[in-house]
């Protein structure tokens, strides 16, 4: 299932200094990356935030990937 997070994720400097959200929600996709990140299922994480659906937490994986790969890093040389 391929999800366009641009549907699901909004970023507001009003809401939580700018972070990347789901939209409607103050929940970052920060939080949600970290919970899954300690193992919980996604099933979990929509038991303890019930705004959440599965295809929002697939965008926040998007997002996550997109920003990965947008990133450029320069290896410092000593």
């Amino acid at each position: 299932m391929t999800v366009n997070w641009h549907t699901y994720i909004v970023s507001d400097p009003t809401i939580l200094l700018g972070k990347p959200v789901v939209k409607g929600t103050r929940i970052s996709v920060e939080l949600v990356i970290e919970r899954l990140s300690h193992g919980e299922t996604f099933d979990q994480i929509m038991e303890s935030y019930p705004n959440l659906s599965r295809e929002s937490i697939l965008a926040c994986l998007s997002y996550a990937s997109a920003s990965l790969k947008s990133e450029v890093e320069y290896p410092l040389f000593s």
